[in-house]
């Protein structure tokens, strides 16, 4: 923590409003972070919020601006609790710290430093140059977990990466040429459409497509409308102009990464539909280079990807570093033959591919547990 004022339980309260607030568009703000603020005011019966915001859907107005914008003079004297470093340059909109100063803000207490290269650090030296307090590091580490997508990015020019993966109890994903085989109840299925509400990116192999022919939406009341881009791996254009998110890829985005593998009359296809193609080079095995293609998903701004992955896609993913979550769904049905699973003890699989078992958690009758990477990439 760094700052001239000594932090109170009281600063810690807001700030965790503010990281609340900053959940709310999660996936939902293009490539910008989803931040929360709240302005309060001490008054003589007590502290009072006058404003709080969070980061408008696509990304714009930032949370400073829509707080001070509920605020309007009330801000001035306010101390802003912020779960990022406002912005300090111009860009589409102007800077949030010209803003707070113009509002007569009198305090700004913030989770972590903004590592944009743009900001880092210029927006609290612009603010203490102001004759505003700074305080920085408050509530730091779930800021940096709720940022993780855009952290990823900004920081190792690579999406922070999510994979779930459903497995009966004798360790089977589905059965052979039986299409969705529900393996988890509808407990678990709503967990996994938070999720995706939650993500930039869901992302699938081809087969995946092929055998179950998914919408990838959301479809939880509410969050209707918070269907993320899908994203297929198809090195050599084998999903079929049917699909249901070749269907619908002008309502909601469908984006093919495949390689030079792909024929162009295939390609042009996909285009005519409203999918958008994206090449990488094909690897020796003429399969999507996993790197490159996340690299160039971010490079589209994509900071966040859930991956709903087959047993070929998840090891391949693990084996390559590539993981920085993974969801385990265990039901409680066993299958008695069928596709298998990472190895026989999923578990194991994962401890032993460099995970580290964060939580386990009760879903009616499934169980969640929740792997992170060993030592994180930043």
């Amino acid at each position: 923590m760094t700052g001239p004022q000594q932090i109170t339980p009281q600063d810690e309260r807001f700030m965790a409003l503010a990281l609340r607030l900053g959940r709310r568009h999660k996936g939902l703000t293009g490539e910008n972070p989803s931040v929360g603020c709240v302005l309060v005011k001490e008054t003589p019966k007590g502290c009072v919020i006058v404003g709080q915001g969070t980061t408008a859907r696509t990304g714009r107005p930032h949370a400073e601006r829509v707080a001070l914008a509920e605020a309007g003079a009330k801000a001035k004297g306010a101390t802003a609790y912020v779960s990022l470093e406002p912005c300090a340059h111009t860009g589409k909109s102007p800077p949030c710290t010209e803003g707070l100063i113009k509002a007569g803000v009198r305090r700004v207490v913030c989770a972590m430093k903004d590592p944009d290269p743009r900001v880092s650090g210029q927006g609290f030296e612009q603010l203490r140059k102001a004759g505003i307090e700074v305080s920085v590091g408050l509530l730091e580490d779930e800021a940096k977990r709720d940022l993780s997508g855009f952290l990823s990015r900004t920081i190792t020019k690579m999406p922070w990466l999510q994979a779930k993966m459903a497995v009966s109890p004798d360790g089977f994903i589905g059965r052979r040429d039986e299409g969705n085989v529900p393996v988890t109840g509808p407990e678990a299925k709503k967990r996994t459409y938070l999720m995706r509400s939650q993500a930039d990116a869901i992302m699938v192999g081809v087969d995946t497509i092929l055998i179950d022919d998914p919408a990838l939406t959301v479809r939880l009341s509410g969050l209707e409308g918070s269907s993320s881009i899908r994203v297929v791996l198809d090195s050599k254009g084998r999903i079929p102009l049917s699909a249901h998110v070749v269907q619908t890829a002008f309502e909601v985005p469908t984006w093919i990464v495949s390689s030079g593998l792909i024929s162009a009359e295939k390609a042009l296809a996909l285009e005519a539909r409203g999918c958008t193609l994206l090449l990488t080079d094909p690897t020796a095995q003429g399969r999507v280079d996993l790197t490159a293609a996340l690299a160039q998903l971010a490079e589209q701004g994509i900071n966040r990807i859930f991956c709903e992955s087959g047993a070929i896609l998840s090891r391949s993913l693990l084996d390559q570093g590539l993981v920085d979550e993974f969801i385990l769904f265990e039901g409680a049905k066993p299958l008695g033959e069928g596709v298998s699973a990472l190895s026989p003890d999923p578990h194991t699989a994962l401890l032993a591919a460099g995970m580290a078992l964060e939580s386990k958690q009760h879903y009616g009758k499934d169980v969640i547990s929740t792997y992170r990477r060993g030592i994180p990439r930043f």
